[in-house]
């Protein structure tokens, strides 16, 4: 027997008629995994931002972690990235059950990730990462090019709100209409959201990477997650503006990725985080958000 969900995550039932379904259902889903795939609870259950992840003994007591997500586009491809990297890189998939967004991992150390060492030096280690997960892509894969088309069509509705400045808007546009016709931006299996709390230490190999959001894309998208992650520690640095290319630059050199590229994918991200934060602008931390974007664009430019 696991312990009970936690309460701050079962209260997100209320967020949507989906979330409240899956919640409902979630302890009957464990159960079932469990006796099915013969796993014996070893932990209290961990909770992300949409998925549980219990703590398991498998077969001969293998150390692992059942993870349980909640049904959504993002991670319907989850398991086939895992499959496509084996184990380099990342944590090896045991098991799958893809209707039900189920997954049986290696366990790595939860709680032991790269937001407590020092960020450039974090920066390195993921960049380090990208040389092992980035693969040909795989066909089943959506393609980071019809995303790029589709913001060609949304980001127009920033022009005339004076949040970003105009300029900025315009960039995007002209960068994302750009990508959406250029062939590399479809050619590599990429994670899409390898930040600091998605790398996680173990023993097998020192850091590997959780939880993909896999797209057929461009090496040069991933950066711009660690730009925004851990944003207080630059602001605190007392230049910004150099915290943003020291990372930057970390990044770029040790995975060999092309700098103007780089830079190109972090405004059209940025600029996307915007428009997203502003369609839900009822958000707590809406204004930090537009206002760490914005800045992060401003520090990217030549």
């Amino acid at each position: 027997m696991y312990a009970p969900l936690p309460a701050s995550f079962l209260a997100r039932a209320a967020r949507s008629d989906a979330w409240a379904h899956w919640l409902d259902g979630l302890p009957r889903l464990i159960t079932d995994i469990c006796q099915d795939w013969g796993l014996e609870p070893d932990g209290a259950v961990m909770t992300g931002e949409v998925a549980a992840v219990l703590p398991v003994r498998a077969e001969a007591g293998e150390p692992a972690v059942a993870k349980f997500g909640l049904p959504h586009s993002e991670a319907e491809l989850e398991h086939l990235a895992l499959r496509t990297w084996g184990g380099d890189g990342a944590v090896r998939l045991l098991r799958a059950d893809p209707r039900r967004f189920v997954l049986l991992l290696e366990r790595a150390e939860p709680g032991h990730d790269l937001i407590e060492v020092p960020v450039v030096e974090a920066c390195e280690i993921v960049g380090g990462l990208y040389g092992r997960l980035h693969r040909p892509a795989i066909p089943q894969l959506d393609r980071l090019s019809a995303h790029a088309a589709r913001w060609v069509e949304e980001l127009p509705r920033l022009r005339d709100t004076h949040i970003v400045p105009r300029r900025f808007v315009e960039q995007a546009i002209s960068l994302a209409r750009d990508f959406a016709s250029d062939p590399e931006t479809d050619q590599t299996l990429i994670h899409s959201d390898l930040h600091y709390a998605n790398v996680l230490a173990a023993t097998r190999q020192p850091w590997l990477a959780i939880d993909p959001k896999p797209l057929a894309g461009d090496p040069a998208y991933e950066v711009a997650p660690l730009l925004w992650n851990r944003w207080e520690e630059a602001v605190a640095s007392g230049s910004i503006r150099n915290a943003v290319l020291d990372r930057l630059f970390a990044v770029v050199d040790v995975a060999g990725l092309d700098e103007d590229r780089v830079r190109d994918w972090v405004v059209v991200r940025e600029v996307v985080n915007v428009l997203w934060s502003t369609q839900e602008g009822s958000r707590p931390g809406h204004e930090d958000w537009v206002t760490t974007a914005t800045t992060i664009v401003k520090a990217v430019q030549r």
